[in-house]
């Protein structure tokens, strides 16, 4: 009995989506997002984590965990869209891990972070935007 093959949009061996139209749009959507007020206010929080604790100081164990929360929020929101282009880039690619937690520690540690990360947007426009055109 023959197996049907099922058509191949992403790979266990890299972990990677080898869908043109679905890389694309995330790439675009990752770089317009860089772009974006909410990017940049959930990166001034990552940039400044003892402001935030002072700001928002909570005794006890449920305070930590609330302040815990509220501020891993804020880095969440302002890396997820970069995380998720692992799922274009190879997840298990470890030099396309690095390039992107080095965007990553541009964005939080530099006074240029901000100039980074849209750079770094941009790239991200222009590469699903070619995969988009090419596909």
């Amino acid at each position: 009995m023959r197996r049907r093959a099922w058509p191949q949009w992403h790979s266990l061996a890299d972990m990677r989506l080898h869908a043109a139209v679905v890389s694309g749009l995330l790439l675009v959507v990752a770089g317009v997002y860089q772009w974006l007020p909410v990017k940049n206010r959930c990166l001034v929080h990552c940039q400044a984590p003892l402001a935030f604790l002072t700001q928002r100081w909570r005794p006890g164990v449920s305070g930590g965990f609330s302040m815990g929360a509220s501020h891993g929020a804020f880095c969440v929101g302002c890396c997820w869209l970069l995380m998720m282009l692992l799922f274009v880039l190879g997840v298990m690619n470890l030099f396309w891990i690095a390039v992107l937690a080095a965007v990553v520690l541009l964005e939080k540690l530099t006074p240029q972070g901000l100039i980074a990360g849209r750079l770094a947007g941009l790239g991200a426009m222009v590469w699903g935007i070619y995969l988009l055109v090419a596909s």
